[in-house]
């Protein structure tokens, strides 16, 4: 009887993990951040890929665990029930907020950790939704990084506000996945979860990896193919999670000025960047910048793709 090949190259591991050969490089694949997990590493045999896998798949669950807001045991839950106390925070989560604080005054306020509290008004699962103006205006008084006590060391919130790294959190578990990989080996690596992409190639002859730019009309397909070397990728749009308010299709993504979605956005951005978390905070502009997206973009300076 012959051997299945399929099966012959396919090794799952107990963390979660499978890893196999796949033309030219290692693919490891998991689940985590509510996301598919993809790390792509160009080494030598097996037991290199394995290593190398195990090793990202630690270092995501680490992040998961550290910042989910779906958690009630880690820094996140503690700031978000501090009920008006100060919470002093370690080194990583210090550059994090510092990050978020300075994305925030670039942004003019469009950028808020602390807007997550609006999904509590708001249903993004493809039907026809009536939005509550009350609740929403009751939840805009719980926004604004400006009503925020941060001094670079502790931060404190005011009684009813959270905040939220879903913004940031999976493109910067991307990159921190990638630069690991990339210093413990010295191999060229693509690390992909859910289309945010990092990829570095140490060696300028090392061949670019192909990436494909999400077709926003059908799931799991592309519009177009770009080479990349060095550089991350991030795509938004309502592909997936949208609602339909009198007639208008809207995106999941909300303005936390206003609380609302913003109308006229593209159906989906992709900013190619220096680092994914770049990309997906510029992608995230965008949308919230509406018609006025590509322009911004363009303002920016960033390689981009909108589709509408």
């Amino acid at each position: 009887m012959k051997k299945s090949p399929a099966k012959s190259k396919r090794a799952k591991h107990s963390d979660g993990f499978t890893v196999r050969r796949k033309k030219d490089y290692w693919l490891a694949e998991f689940s985590a951040m509510a996301s598919p997990c993809e790390v792509h590493v160009r080494c030598q045999n097996r037991a290199e890929a394995e290593k190398l896998a195990s090793l990202a798949f630690s270092e995501t669950r680490r992040i998961e665990r550290k910042y989910s807001r779906y958690r009630d045991d880690n820094i996140i839950y503690k700031i978000n029930t501090s009920n008006g106390s100060s919470v002093s925070v370690d080194e990583e989560t210090v550059k994090l907020l510092n990050y978020a604080q300075q994305c925030y005054n670039l942004s003019e306020g469009m950028f808020d950790i602390t807007s997550g509290v609006l999904r509590r008004g708001w249903q993004f699962r493809g039907t026809d939704f009536t939005p509550d103006e009350t609740q929403i205006e009751s939840l805009r008084i719980l926004v604004g990084w400006d009503k925020i006590s941060w001094d670079g060391k502790a931060i404190t919130l005011l009684p009813g506000m959270e905040i939220d790294l879903g913004g940031i959190g999976k493109e910067y578990a991307v990159d921190k996945v990638a630069e690991r990989l990339h210093k413990k080996s010295g191999y060229p690596v693509m690390v992909n979860f859910g289309g945010d992409i990092r990829v570095i190639n140490g060696n300028p002859l090392d061949a670019p990896w192909s990436i494909g730019i999400e077709d926003p009309e059908l799931e799991d397909s592309a519009v177009g193919l770009v080479g990349l070397s060095n550089g991350g990728v991030a795509t938004s749009g309502d592909t997936r999670r949208f609602c339909v308010v009198d007639g208008k299709r809207l995106s999941h993504i909300l303005n936390p000025l206003t609380g609302w979605p913003v109308e006229g956005a593209p159906r989906s951005v992709t900013v190619i960047a220096q680092h994914c978390t770049e990309a997906g905070i510029l992608a995230t502009l965008a949308m919230l910048h509406g018609i006025e997206a590509e322009e911004f973009l363009k303002a920016q300076g960033v390689q981009h793709h909108c589709s509408r």
